[in-house]
């Protein structure tokens, strides 16, 4: 059971995969696939810390410029973690949210999400996704939205992110020892703690997602006062 002042929210920026893949002299989507275990560790060790939500950066819009295999190796990998996950999200309560403009994937694909967030939507925890998700371009988004409503304000804009039906944020992470957002997440972040780890994507597991809990546990948030 997770500590009273852990994270309600927390959200990973997953990186690392290729260098734990050249590392080894293996290929990138070696790398990847070890990747998508870590997912799986990290979702399950979720539940064991009792987050509110977990949210994982799986495939920016600017991953598209890739080489056109990854690309495909990383759909690939999304169809099959989707299929052998799905049965246990459904068992452990967890409901599936997608942010992120994710209709712009195969038509097979964007059926495959479609029915995993028919099918956990009465998921009580919730794992958030983000594909083909770039802040700026979710923020730019939101305030059109807005400005068609109304007047334009941080509330207005608010209520059409993608995330507008998580709990706030509260911790964000990236993992491979990298100190940046990488368009991830900009506005929610705006009064996260953030913890950069050394540790590469697919070395990632319960230990280091608890050590960020407790580090951010003992931090003050004071969200701009004294």
């Amino acid at each position: 059971m997770a500590a009273s002042n852990f994270p309600r929210h927390v959200a990973i920026i997953m990186d690392g995969n290729g260098r734990w893949a050249k590392k080894r002299a293996m290929p990138r989507a070696f790398g990847h696939k070890q990747g998508g275990e870590a997912v799986r560790r990290t979702v399950e060790a979720a539940k064991t810390l009792d987050l509110e939500c977990l949210t994982l950066y799986a495939f920016s819009s600017e991953n598209w410029k890739r080489e056109e295999g990854e690309i495909s190796d990383l759909m690939n990998l999304m169809r099959r973690f989707i299929e052998k996950e799905l049965d246990a999200f459904v068992a452990n309560g967890l409901r599936l949210k997608i942010i992120g403009d994710y209709k712009a994937f195969a038509p097979d694909i964007v059926d495959k999400l479609e029915d995993a967030l028919e099918r956990t939507k009465d998921g009580t925890r919730t794992l958030a996704v983000a594909l083909n998700y770039g802040a700026q371009q979710e923020i730019a988004r939101a305030a059109r939205l807005a400005a068609e409503e109304g007047e334009v304000t941080p509330a207005a804009i608010d209520r059409h992110l993608y995330t507008a039906e998580l709990p706030p944020l509260d911790l964000l992470i990236r993992t491979s020892g990298e100190v940046r957002l990488s368009n991830f997440l900009l506005w929610q972040s705006a009064y996260a703690e953030m913890i950069f780890m050394d540790v590469l994507w697919p070395d990632f597991g319960e230990e280091h997602l608890r050590a960020a809990c407790e580090t951010f546990a003992k931090r003050e948030r004071r969200f701009g006062g004294r």
